[in-house]
């Protein structure tokens, strides 16, 4: 006795061809995405991750993850201007919890707290938001080593004191140990434009050649359906 078995997929070419342009349509729009990112700031590449079974589910099988490497980094003439030349977050706390990111460009509030451009707040290696005692005169009175301790200047004690530190983590929240952290400086985006451009072309070719096959389909169907009208 001989058992046979297996999974057996029938769809209509026009069907296929149509799911196969949305599913490329979305690769696209991924890339597109990475290559808008090239100049911001913190910004990570997104990966593409195009599963075995793509072609039966379209574009609902497709998933991104994110390419964590260490963008470009660039100096900057701002001190609050911080940028972790390891990989980690920064972590910041916001309306709708804790966020993570690689965006160090921070200012100081009106009172005091350390925060993003986007007003939230900067959380030290404890969890709680760091900040300054006062309002330094000078920006450049703040000292940030490559640990991420943030050193203040006081004028009335000559000194620097402790402010806080910097709370770096990886993307599971576990505590970076060396983030060699740089002050005064930036990171942008690690997308490589040249790396993004030679990826689109077999996504646009593939594209182009199921809608070669949509039109083809689609000429052959309705020359089918003129010729039986005309028959009948």
């Amino acid at each position: 006795m001989r058992l046979n078995s297996g999974i057996f997929y029938n769809d209509r070419g026009l069907t296929t061809s149509i799911r196969a342009m949305h599913l490329q349509s979305e690769i696209l729009g991924i890339a597109n995405e990475n290559v808008s990112g090239f100049d911001k700031i913190g910004y990570q590449r997104k990966e593409i991750v195009v599963p075995s079974f793509a072609e039966f589910l379209g574009a609902n099988a497709l998933s991104t993850t994110i390419d964590d490497k260490v963008g470009r980094i660039n100096a900057s003439d701002n001190p609050l201007d911080i940028a972790i030349a390891n990989k980690g977050y920064f972590q910041t706390k916001t309306e709708n919890g804790i966020k993570l990111t690689r965006d160090g460009r921070f200012k100081i509030g009106k009172d005091g707290s350390l925060l993003t451009l986007e007003d939230a707040q900067v959380l030290s290696n404890s969890g709680i938001p760091i900040k300054f005692p006062f309002i330094p005169q000078e920006l450049n009175q703040i000292k940030i080593d490559k640990e991420g301790k943030i050193s203040l200047f006081n004028p009335k004690t000559n000194k620097f004191s402790l402010v806080g530190h910097l709370g770096v983590v990886d993307s599971n929240g576990a505590y970076v140990m060396e983030p060699n952290i740089k002050q005064g400086y930036n990171e942008y985006s690690n997308v490589s434009l040249q790396e993004e451009f030679i990826k689109m072309m077999p996504i646009m070719k593939n594209f182009d050649a199921n809608r070669q096959m949509f039109l083809l389909q689609n000429d052959v169907l309705s020359r089918a359906i003129q010729s039986l009208s005309s028959s009948s």
